[in-house]
This record gives C-alpha cells, sequence and structure tokens, in this order.
C-alpha cells in the first residue's frame, strides 16, 4: 500500500530534461564555436543543439503545468520556491543590465583623450531624444498598468478581463518594439563606431531583447489564461512573468535620461 503523503512539499519524479537540457547547451556552445571560425558542421551542431534545447524546454514545462494543475503538487509552500526563484533571478538581470549603463555614464562623463575628451565622440551623430526615443518611453510603463490590470482581473476571478488586458500588454510591447526597430534603422550611429556605438546598442539592444523575451512569457501567459488554466490561487507563472514585465517597463526609464538625452547632449 502507498503511505499518502504527509508533508505539503513536492518530490519530484526523476525526468530526463536536466540532462538532455546540458546536452542540448553543450551542442550550442560547441557549434557556436565552430560555426563562427568556420569549421565544417558548425552551422548544422549548432542549429541542433538550439532545437534539443527549445525542445526540452518546452517538454520540461510541460510536465511542471502538468504537476500544477493536474496532479495538484503545487501547495502554497511549493510556490515560494518558484516566487523566490524570479525575484533572484530579476535582481541578476538589474545587476546586467547595469554594468553597461555604468559603462555608458562612465564614458560620458570622463571621456578619454582617444575620443577627443568630448561626449558623444567627435564626428558621431546621435539620435535626437525627443523623437522616438521620448514616443517610445511612455509605451513600456503603460505596458505595466495593462498587465497589472491583467494580475487584479485574475485575483478577482474575471478570466475574460484578464484575457483582454494581456492582449492589451502584448499588443503595447509589439509597437514599443517596432519603435525600437525604427530607432535602430535611424540611428546615425553603428556598434563599431568608437565606445559610444558599443555602449549604445549594447544598453539599449540588451533592453529590447528582454522587452522581447518579456512578450513572449505575456503570450504563453495569455494562452494559459485563455484555457482555464490559471486560477486566484494558481498563478505563479503570471506572476513571475508580470514582476520581470515591470522590471523590463522600469528600466526603459534608465536608457533614454542615461543614454539618450545625457548621452545625446
Amino acid at each position: 500500500m502507498i503511505e499518502s503523503q504527509r508533508h505539503s512539499y513536492h518530490l519530484v519524479d526523476p525526468s530526463p530534461w536536466p540532462i538532455s537540457g546540458s546536452l542540448g547547451a553543450l551542442a550550442t556552445t560547441v557549434g557556436g564555436v565552430m560555426y563562427m571560425h568556420p569549421f565544417q558542421g558548425g552551422a548544422t551542431l549548432l542549429s541542433l543543439g538550439l532545437i534539443f534545447i527549445l525542445y526540452t524546454m518546452f517538454v520540461w514545462w510541460r510536465d511542471v503545468l502538468r504537476e500544477s494543475t493536474l496532479e495538484g503538487h503545487h501547495t502554497k509552500a511549493v510556490q515560494l520556491g518558484p516566487r523566490y526563484g524570479s525575484i533572484l533571478f530579476i535582481v541578476s538581470e538589474v545587476m546586467f543590465l547595469f554594468a553597461f549603463f555604468w559603462a555608458s555614464s562612465h564614458s560620458s562623463l570622463a571621456p578619454t583623450v582617444e575620443i577627443g575628451g568630448i561626449w558623444p565622440p567627435k564626428g558621431i551623430g546621435v539620435l535626437d531624444p525627443w523623437e522616438i526615443p521620448f514616443l517610445n518611453t511612455p509605451i513600456l510603463p503603460s505596458s505595466g498598468a495593462a498587465v497589472t490590470w491583467a494580475h487584479h482581473a485574475i485575483l478577482a476571478g474575471k478570466e475574460k478581463r484578464a484575457v483582454y488586458a494581456l492582449v492589451a500588454t502584448v499588443s503595447l510591447a509589439l509597437v514599443s518594439t517596432g519603435f525600437q526597430g525604427m530607432e535602430y534603422y535611424q540611428a546615425p550611429p553603428t556598434i563599431s563606431d568608437s565606445i559610444y556605438g558599443s555602449t549604445f546598442f549594447l544598453a539599449t539592444g540588451f533592453h529590447g531583447f528582454h522587452v522581447i523575451i518579456g512578450t513572449l512569457f505575456l503570450i504563453i501567459c495569455g494562452i494559459r489564461q485563455y484555457l482555464g488554466q490559471m486560477t486566484k490561487e494558481h498563478h505563479v507563472g503570471f506572476e513571475a512573468a508580470a514582476w520581470y514585465w515591470h522590471f523590463v517597463d522600469v528600466v526603459r526609464l534608465f536608457p533614454f535620461v542615461s543614454i539618450y538625452w545625457w548621452g545625446g547632449i
């Protein structure tokens, strides 16, 4: 006879996905190095590694969703783990982006003689901060308000309203990404134009990459909400997406002030 569980924690079953994800990461790394050098078969190995990682992500999260919804293993105690993990991940992302903003601020506040002792460096064209950058800045905080609306709708048990709010959030995110693409298309400098180009495209580019990841995260949450997989008691995945999105929309204010406005004076 199987003894009933006497605690509120989830002891997971053995899973093949950690080792398969590790093998996919290994193939991606080795294939990437081979492709960039360029060795024969590097592109093939890189593609296979990426496909393997994406497949592992899909089936692993499928299992997590099954454990949390159908099997009911995600109790209040279990939900604390993903919450703490999401917070620590966002803190690490804050440090990651802070490094690029610090590089830009350091370079602009103390320009070296190699770039003429001025900022922006002599001969480097810059974007007008009061055109597309200024127009794009309020969009992400507005989408943050929409995702908060979705969260309150989930807590109130209003499923359709939560879906509408997530559609609004994703729509604003796509508009923001479109403006970012227009901005890059019109940008006078390139990433190879001295330290200005490097810091500008790394800081704004990585922030744009985070916006794309967050958009995909919210799209998945919208699909799950539409399918009725989230309730007022079980929506940790949405909470992680919402926290990540608030991090993304608040960070948008820093590149506008420190890179577009201050860095473009």
